[in-house]
């Protein structure tokens, strides 16, 4: 990729606005980013009034010597195309660019992301400020990275977008007889009768709260839709971009798992993914982790950018706590070991009024070098430069895989049943974290995604099973390896239309079951089953289901299905496929892949046994390693409030401190340390 031929080191940077403040202001700012050691700022995010005030008029006087000053500084550039919110004289001008909301309430000019995708003004003119800015800036050296828009969200349900999703309904289902049979509109007597009689699903048609629908199919395809029309504003922009600099590297920034968007089909025009990374104060690690391994999955593998963080503080929370002293180093860090190769900040110096004048910044009000934030920022700045490029482009090598599902999100979560408190996400992290805290490498994949490359593959929550996904894991279990599915897995086809025949649907033949009922248990209720001599609750679904060949490895302890299987495992060809009826505890889970972990040979991060890599968990140390040209780079994160010592298999030189120990060792690591190690052995590696 072009972006790697001129980088030399970890990007260290950030958003800037510098035409919030004078002359004087952005000098003195140029001296401290160098004392920080920052290398690149991205510029123009929502400059879009600025740059053209009147639509026949453009103006880039004010950009032009943002450009130059931070050129003469050294600095590289991220430039974004200032479309992120549209000006009030185009609302004024043009009401058709404000969204409708969920409610059906139309809204006024104001805040951001306020433009309907589907609003032919945006579509018009967003684009050609887009491709204004390229051209403007197009023999810019110091420009590695063009960014469209900035973090898309929410949704428009206004009459431009109730015509844009009939074309869409058309483009995907050519008839109405075929629409209405995959929507299964007999019942409720939905018949559509014309394509104009379909109106947008929200509060005033189809929905009876906001999350659930009365007609799951139509909500679910307008979901499909709203992120494909957010889709093709970007790729209107990126395209702009491309006609004056068709080797631009062009990216916009995403939010981690992200509900309304579909990332995993907006992932292939991106040329680097990057993403924004917010976590409240006393998110798990593992939850930072997961979305770092969710966006680096985006690209098979592919490395991503950091583009967001806060160095201190966020000011969007009920309660907006400070970093404490080594937390923004030890994240930072964190964001490289699973695949980052940027890191950088909202914001560079902190807003003096507005929505975000409380908002973290590495150049705080005080204007000073000498804050604690920024001290720490000079820090890391420092020590990525010593880095160097030593692990950028640096892949993660895993065994195992999870398999995530925008559709299966949604599907799951509009749907009128069978529990109003089941969540997707909450599912997905319990499978994660388990493999988290054995040190156990993850690969977060689609369902079409490369199967092969892997020995393990758990899918929580596979509700819908899309064409092709049943065989594909039918020949991957054939050839000797292990899939683990949950409960309702399998039930429908693309279209939430349930598979008949029996749950789990096209899963039946390879799980060896069949679910002939679904309980919902209670908040505060429970059944509970017995694994390895030791007790554990079934929570939320039970699975109410027969061995059909399955081996029954625990069953439900109460209720009138006790004695029923809880836990299956069938042999397939020559693999072995799982299947969970219930959600457990995080303890159940990190017992039973502990165990299939043991059985397929899947080792830490360091290539030791997985119940090392338990212990190391159990002491706030956390492992992630990259690899690159044959070097393997361990990364060891104590994410706990005291020093401690952890045992490393692989031997080698720690980057930082340039301490070196033999194979076997014990390494100390103070709290929030970090300790990277070029170690001298890979024979773990996964060739």
């Amino acid at each position: 990729m072009e972006l790697y031929q001129k980088m030399n080191k970890i990007l260290y940077g950030g958003d800037y606005n510098p035409e919030q403040w004078p002359e004087e202001i952005r000098r003195e700012d140029m001296e401290l980013l160098k004392k920080a050691g920052i290398d690149i700022v991205t510029l123009n995010v929502f400059n879009w009034s600025l740059l053209q005030p009147e639509e026949e008029v453009y103006d880039f006087t004010v950009l032009d010597e943002v450009v130059e000053l931070v050129s003469e500084a050294g600095l590289q550039i991220c430039m974004a195309t200032g479309t992120a919110a549209h000006p009030a004289w185009m609302a004024r001008k043009y009401p058709d660019i404000l969204r409708t909301n969920f409610q059906g309430v139309k809204r006024k000019f104001g805040g951001r992301h306020n433009s309907c995708p589907n609003s032919p003004t945006f579509q018009r003119l967003s684009p050609e400020l887009a491709g204004r800015v390229a051209q403007r800036y197009k023999d810019r050296k110091n420009i590695l990275l063009w960014h469209v828009g900035n973090e898309y969200e929410g949704a428009c349900y206004c009459e431009n977008c109730e015509k844009a999703f009939r074309l869409w309904l058309k483009e995907k289902y050519h008839t109405l007889e075929r629409l209405n049979k995959e929507w299964n509109t007999r019942f409720w007597g939905h018949i559509f009768y014309d394509w104009e009689e379909i109106v947008a699903p929200n509060l005033l048609s189809e929905h009876f709260e906001e999350t659930r629908s009365m007609n799951q199919p139509i909500t679910l395809d307008y979901m499909r839709f709203n992120s494909d029309s957010m889709l093709a504003n970007y790729r209107a922009e990126s395209d702009s971009i491309r006609r004056f600099i068709p080797d631009a590297v062009v990216t916009t920034n995403f939010m981690g798992a992200y509900k309304p968007l579909d990332y995993r089909k907006w992932a292939p025009y991106l040329d680097i993914v990057s993403w924004d990374s917010y976590p409240p104060a006393g998110a798990e690690p593992a939850c930072c982790a997961m979305n770092h391994d969710l966006m680096r999955g985006l690209k098979n593998g592919q490395s991503f950018l950091l583009m967001e963080q806060t160095p201190s503080v966020c000011n969007w929370l009920t309660d907006n706590r400070v970093k404490r002293p080594g937390v923004m180093r030890l994240l930072s860090y964190q964001a490289v070991a699973h695949g980052a190769d940027s890191v950088m900040f909202f914001q560079i110096r902190r807003s003096v009024a507005g929505c975000e004048k409380f908002h973290g910044a590495v150049i705080d009000h005080a204007g000073s070098s000498n804050t604690r934030v920024f001290l720490e920022c000079s820090r890391l700045g420092g020590e990525l430069k010593a880095l160097g490029d030593s692990f950028t482009g640096g892949r993660t090598f895993a065994k195992t895989a999870l398999i995530f599902d925008w559709d299966t999100w949604w599907a799951l979560e509009c749907s009128a049943g069978p529990s109003a408190r089941l969540k997707y996400l909450e599912e997905f992290y319990l499978y994660y974290k388990a493999f988290y805290e054995l040190q156990v490498p993850v690969d977060i994949i689609g369902m079409g995604g490369d199967f092969s490359r892997y020995e393990l593959i758990a899918a929580p929550l596979f509700y819908m099973i899309k064409d092709g996904a049943a065989e594909r894991l039918e020949e991957f279990a054939a050839e000797g390896k292990t899939a683990v599915f949950s409960y309702l897995s399998g039930y429908v086809n693309e279209n939430d239309t349930i598979t008949s025949g029996g749950y789990p649907g096209k899963l039946r033949k390879l799980a060896g079951i069949w679910v002939e009922e679904i309980d919902s248990l209670p908040e505060k209720s429970s059944n509970s089953f017995c694994y390895k001599g030791k007790e554990y609750p079934a929570q939320l679904i039970c699975d109410l289901m027969h061995s059909e060949g399955a081996e029954v490895l625990a069953s439900y302890e109460s209720d009138f299905y006790a004695g029923m299987p809880v836990l299956t495992r069938s042999t397939y060809g020559k693999g072995s496929v799982y299947y969970i009826g219930t959600r457990s505890s995080e303890k159940f889970y990190k017992e039973l892949f502990l165990e299939i972990c043991k059985e397929r040979n899947i080792c830490a991060a360091d290539g030791a046994d997985v119940e090392r890599g338990r212990e190391r968990a159990e002491k706030n140390v956390e492992m992630a390693a990259r690899e690159k040209d044959g070097s393997q780079y361990l990364f060891l994160l104590n994410h706990g409030e005291h020093e401690t010592e952890v045992y490393i298999k692989a031997g080698g030189t720690e980057l930082l401190s340039g301490e070196s120990k033999p194979p076997e060792s014990v390494w100390r690591l103070e709290a929030k340390g970090v300790r990277i190690i070029l170690a001298e052995e890979q024979k773990h590696r996964r060739e």
